[in-house]
């Protein structure tokens, strides 16, 4: 089995026993958001500012592997046209529940974000991508797809780990690997991710993560960091993801 497919089971258990990414926005939330009470996120504490999403009344997003139902609604809500693309099946059936709890249409798509995008060239006004390419090892294609099916002046904002996670051990106290962290070509980290029921995650550095998004041609226009929201490094204030604003600009 590649590494995709075991990642894509593994999320599916984790939303079954209660996965906090996994767990849809209430009803109430939802009639919130409607009325223009809203926020989402793309790291686990620190809402996006509101001017990272814009008016998206009439414009189409889509949701990468942002399955869930916990950006994709609050877009709806706002008058999106939403897609969304997940490789978790259970992620992909809780949008598709609140789509019909909320009388909302939207595409959702059961794929992999590491194959090309199923979509034509300039689709989206707006992409949105929660913290998930710790689950890939190759992080530029999927800027440059995303760079591909955006508008010009369109968005993509994004949550990215930025490595200091995978260099402590399980309490965050010990430093214990060396950097880049990829189980696919070191067993120690495979199985330290096995043993702690992980799923399969690589590090990827700044270069990779904002430097792969310029080098697709997009222009950064704002970052802040997060903590993890929890445990040792949480506590003493590290800050372990960027989330971005990146926009598709005219040549």
């Amino acid at each position: 089995m590649d590494y995709q497919s075991e990642n894509a089971r593994t999320i599916d258990r984790w939303v079954d026993e209660g996965w906090q990414w996994g767990v849809p926005i209430s009803h109430d939330t939802f009639v919130a958001a409607q009325h223009g009470d809203w926020d989402i996120l793309l790291t686990p504490t620190k809402p996006v500012p509101h001017e990272w999403v814009g008016d998206v009344r009439g414009k189409r997003v889509l949701g990468l592997a942002s399955g869930g139902a916990q950006q994709m609604p609050i877009m709806a809500a706002l008058g999106a046209q939403c897609t969304v693309l997940d490789y978790s099946s259970r992620q992909c059936e809780r949008e598709t529940e609140v789509a019909q709890r909320e009388g909302y249409e939207i595409e959702v798509i059961q794929a992999d974000m590491t194959k090309p995008l199923p979509f034509e060239d300039e689709s989206f006004d707006l992409i949105i991508n929660p913290v998930s390419n710790c689950y890939i090892e190759q992080v530029r294609p999927v800027f440059r797809e995303c760079h591909r099916v955006l508008k010009t002046a369109g968005s993509l904002i994004g949550g990215y780990d930025n490595g200091i996670n995978y260099i402590f051990d399980d309490d965050e106290t010990t430093l214990t690997n060396t950097l880049p962290f990829n189980p696919l070509h070191d067993e120690r980290a495979r199985q330290m991710l096995l043993r702690t029921d992980c799923g399969m995650q690589f590090s990827h550095t700044l270069d990779e993560q904002i430097g792969g998004q310029l080098e697709a041609g997009f222009v950064l226009r704002a970052l802040y960091e997060d903590t993890n929201g929890e445990g040792n490094l949480h506590e003493h204030y590290v800050p372990t993801y960027v989330a971005t604003w990146s926009m598709k600009m005219s040549h």
